[in-house]
């Protein structure tokens, strides 16, 4: 899937079942709220924290719900994701194509 079959997926879901988006600012709280349980995964898988009784290793899923309200807010707020992230891309290429190669930290 693309990411701009990604956004029509989202789009027609949200049409189909969802009635309509939730408002800008409310899919930006629920952003921040999807992206602290991918947070509490990664601290328990990859930090110091152990997965409490019940919880489990979801850190697909979680990464699954982060990217489909970034999508939402993609989808009614009129951005191309795939334009948008060709142009990242870019930026980084020009701004940052020595920078790391020539980090010692990264070496």
């Amino acid at each position: 899937m693309t990411i701009k079959e990604a956004q029509q997926a989202v789009d027609l879901w949200i049409k189909t079942y969802g009635v309509r988006y939730f408002s800008e600012l409310t899919n930006m709280a629920v952003l921040t709220e999807e992206v602290g349980e991918l947070a509490r995964v990664i601290a328990r898988k990859y930090g110091d924290q152990s997965f409490k009784a019940g919880e489990k290793d979801s850190l697909g899923e979680e990464m699954a719900d982060v990217l489909w309200v970034l999508i939402c807010l993609a989808n009614q707020t009129g951005i191309d994701l795939t334009e948008e992230l060709q142009k990242s891309i870019e930026k980084k290429t020009l701004r940052d194509k020595e920078r790391h190669l020539n980090n010692d930290k990264l070496k």
